[in-house]
């Protein structure tokens, strides 16, 4: 696990700003341009993600689908969708929210991803209390690594100080 975990990162940025090979958008089943994270990767990318994301269609809760990056420093947005806490029997959230990161990992590797940023999905207007969601997400990512070698790196971008802090007490805890 020490070897999963050395591939993990936390960091207090804005992701429209790192570079990586991909970056994951917290988009709507519709992926269609919304607010907070998805608004901030359509606006940086540029209007050809939204023309992108409107060929796709749609894409379900705790599924992935990729695009080019456009006009940000990424080669390549993964867009996942979580699922509404308050519309789901909680163990069904605690799953398709797994999926979110599962899926997304296996669509980096499949594209040859090294590095991927991951926002802090579904804690927003989502409503995922993000303790648990934390527990999630770094679940995931360890589980990943376990089996795969791509991507390299795994970042989860955090948005302010004490959600970073959340997410670096827990990955310290698991590195005991």
């Amino acid at each position: 696990m020490a070897a999963a975990l050395a591939r993990i990162e936390i960091v207090r940025a804005d992701i429209t700003t790192l570079v990586v090979d991909a970056i994951v958008n917290a988009a709507n089943s519709r992926l269609i341009p919304g607010g907070g994270v998805d608004g901030a990767i359509n606006k940086a990318a540029g209007p050809e993600l939204a023309q992108a994301m409107m060929a796709i269609g749609r894409c379900a809760p705790g599924e992935a689908v990729i695009t080019p990056a456009f006009h940000l420093k990424a080669r390549h947005v993964i867009h996942t969708v979580a699922p509404v806490y308050a519309q789901h029997p909680e163990q069904d959230v605690w799953r398709l929210l797994s999926n979110c990161y599962r899926n997304s990992l296996a669509l980096a590797a499949k594209h040859q991803a090294q590095t991927i940023a991951f926002p802090s999905l579904g804690t927003g207007v989502y409503g995922i209390p993000l303790a648990r969601a934390c527990m999630v997400a770094l679940d995931a990512a360890v589980a990943h690594c376990a089996h795969a070698s791509a991507p390299q790196r795994i970042t989860f971008c955090c948005f302010s100080d004490g959600d970073a802090a959340l997410y670096r007490a827990e990955l310290a805890r698991r590195n005991g």
